[in-house]
């Protein structure tokens, strides 16, 4: 089968198309035809070697954990789905390949396109999980820092159907979009809490940092100077010296929360873009698009 590899640690250079093994269903396991696979930060990450504690890395390996595509191999213990269901959710092989290894996932809704689907499996999870550390109620102020990216686009839509007051944080060209998301959109830099102040003059109760830039002091001052209901899902090392929370595992029941927001995408209520579309032979560059910080919306690989 074809897939992207690399065979040493480096630039998006080191990534190549090549003819490898097909992998095949084991024990808990489904095999996809891949439809589509999805590029997160943490690929050009482990790509450089920096995730060796949490993402081991044999070569030759194949980037990738998120995926979309039809069963066509079924592994010993894997009840609830058929050859020829279509499915998307997290790959244990690698997803920029013809085929991959799944043994979390969901069904795909008709409704909702293969784009759509593999767009949301990390930024769905992690939005509903760091919400759930912070409580968010009905009638709060929720302030998500980085919140026109992929996983606080999400966190903002879920804080706003709880009933919450969101306050967003972004660069001035994404603010009509968080508006259209029900956010209050605030500008990143200096005078960040400031802002944030005078955008929610009765305070912020809770506070979701999913961009980074070293910026937790500066929402933690938002918050009021109170390091409670302070999560980052980023960088666990300046969550310690500030203390605030750092979330990082995904949550036992992900499985379940993918299914209730393949739900929503299916009947509108929950929204996620999707930037450009790359075949697979140009996943380097769709890689060094997402090392670069590219603008809103998801970047995604089509085999």
């Amino acid at each position: 089968m074809e897939a992207i590899v690399f065979e040493e640690f480096g630039g998006a250079e080191v990534l190549h198309l090549k003819e490898i093994d097909e992998v095949h269903a084991g024990p808990g396991q489904v095999r996809l035809k891949v439809a589509a696979a999805a590029v997160n930060p943490v690929d050009f990450k482990i790509r450089y070697g920096w995730m060796q504690a949490a993402f081991p890395t044999p070569f030759p390996a194949t980037p990738g954990l998120e995926v979309a595509g039809t069963v066509d191999e079924i592994g010993e213990g894997v009840t609830g789905v058929a050859i020829g269901d279509e499915v998307f959710g997290w790959s244990v092989t690698g997803a920029y390949a013809q085929y991959a290894l799944a043994e979390h996932f969901a069904p795909k809704p008709a409704a909702v396109s293969w784009e759509s689907a593999v767009a949301l499996p990390v930024a769905g999870e992690t939005a509903r999980r760091v919400l759930g550390l912070l409580a968010v109620r009905e009638g709060e102020t929720l302030l998500v820092h980085g919140a026109a990216g992929a996983v606080g686009s999400v966190a903002v839509q879920l804080a706003v159907a709880r009933g919450a007051k969101v306050v967003g944080t972004a660069s001035p060209a994404n603010h009509e979009a968080l508006r259209a998301l029900g956010a209050i959109p605030v500008a990143y830099g200096e005078g960040l809490a400031e802002r944030v102040r005078e955008a929610a003059p009765q305070g912020v109760d809770a506070v979701f940092e999913a961009a980074g830039h070293g910026d937790l002091p500066a929402l933690i001052e938002a918050r009021g100077g109170s390091k409670s209901r302070v999560v980052t899902i980023l960088d666990p090392m300046s969550a310690a010296e500030h203390g605030a929370v750092f979330s990082g595992e995904y949550s036992a029941d992900r499985v379940a929360g993918l299914a209730e927001q393949a739900g929503l995408l299916a009947d509108g209520r929950l929204k996620v873009q999707v930037a450009e579309v790359f075949p697979l032979a140009l996943a380097d560059k769709a890689q060094q698009l997402s090392e670069d910080g590219h603008g809103r919306g998801k970047l995604v690989i089509k085999p």
